[in-house]
């Protein structure tokens, strides 16, 4: 807990340093990502021809699969689930251009060395930095589906096990699914914590692909707790903000049927809100890489120490090279 609250101090101060150009991040670019965000998912109950049928689809999964699809748990989970799928489709472009486009200014102005600090970045580094990001953020997408699947292909093996050996009272059957449903969880949120540090990790290395997805795992090694709990606060946050949102402009809405002052300037507050929880949440990873960074090169260090009474000179030598060669690039990044 203390190593995650120097980061969090640490990207607070980063943010308050910089706190023009972030602001002005939060507004250009990150802006219209949180508004289709938060109407997307205000809009999704609404869609009821879509929602409806993935919903359909969704249940003849479940059945097929051998879940207990007519469960309240598993209810709950296929809404979500709905929800999360015609969010991410209606969001999708501004994702893939706006954000992209900010996390690249924001990694910029965060991890970039000392020679390219500039506030604000220039508009040349930050396209220089799009077309990795947009592969990575490609790829991330594609092992979050994969983390998806394998949760589903866990729940599929322990529901129908449970029916082969006629353990199917509705006791058991709660207990699979709470155990199936933290599970999922587990492994959902793990893999978005090491696609978020990927997205980093090709801002900075500027290499994009499942290559910074590795090196993100990586340098994950014995920190998982450490990256769940930097995620956790600006998740919360961002999470009250999307029920503030729904609260004080979409249900007023929907009772008055029209726009007033009251619900423009109220819907604009959250979403700038919003926007800067975004920014604040690319900071912490950021903060979290050059901690991993760091934590790496105290381990080669400790490396070198070891193997200096085993190894050869060369060796020693080779070692101890290495060793100078990333410190010098961390504190390029510095």
């Amino acid at each position: 807990m203390e190593e995650t609250r120097r980061i969090l101090r640490r990207a607070i101060y980063a943010f308050l340093r910089g706190y023009q150009s972030f602001t002005s991040i939060a507004v250009l670019l990150v802006s219209p990502v949180s508004a289709a965000v938060l109407f997307s998912q205000a809009m999704a109950p609404s869609s009821s021809r879509m929602m409806g049928t993935i919903q359909a689809r969704l249940d003849a999964l479940f059945a097929a699969a051998g879940l207990p699809a007519t469960s309240d748990l598993f209810s709950f989970l296929n809404l979500k689930f709905s929800q999360t799928i015609v969010s991410f489709v209606l969001t999708l472009p501004f994702v893939l251009t706006f954000l992209v486009l900010a996390k690249a200014s924001v990694i910029q102005l965060v991890c970039g060395s000392s020679r390219r600090k500039e506030f604000p970045p220039s508009l040349p580094s930050i396209l220089r930095l799009y077309l990795p990001l947009l592969q990575t953020h490609l790829c991330s997408a594609f092992v979050a589906i994969s983390a998806n699947a394998a949760a589903f292909s866990l729940l599929f093996l322990a529901f129908n096990t449970a029916d082969a050996l006629g353990l199917t009272s509705d006791r058991l059957i709660l207990c699979l699914s709470i155990a199936g449903a933290i599970v999922y969880s587990v492994l959902l949120a793990n893999s978005l914590v090491a696609c978020n540090l990927a997205i980093i990790v090709s801002g900075v290395e500027n290499c994009g692909g499942f290559l910074p997805i590795l090196k993100a795992c990586a340098l994950l090694r014995s920190r998982a707790a450490t990256a769940l709990s930097l995620a956790l606060p600006t998740s919360l946050f961002m999470a009250a903000a999307e029920a503030l949102f729904h609260i004080r402009v979409i249900k007023p809405y929907r009772a008055a049927n029209r726009l007033t002052p009251s619900l423009i300037g109220e819907g604009t507050l959250i979403i700038y809100i919003y926007s800067l929880l975004l920014v604040l949440d690319i900071i912490v990873s950021c903060m979290f890489f050059k901690s991993c960074k760091l934590a790496s090169e105290s381990d080669c260090e400790l490396g070198c120490s070891y193997s200096s009474g085993f190894a050869s000179k060369a060796d020693k030598k080779d070692a101890a090279a290495a060793c100078v060669f990333v410190r010098s690039k961390l504190l390029e990044q510095q």
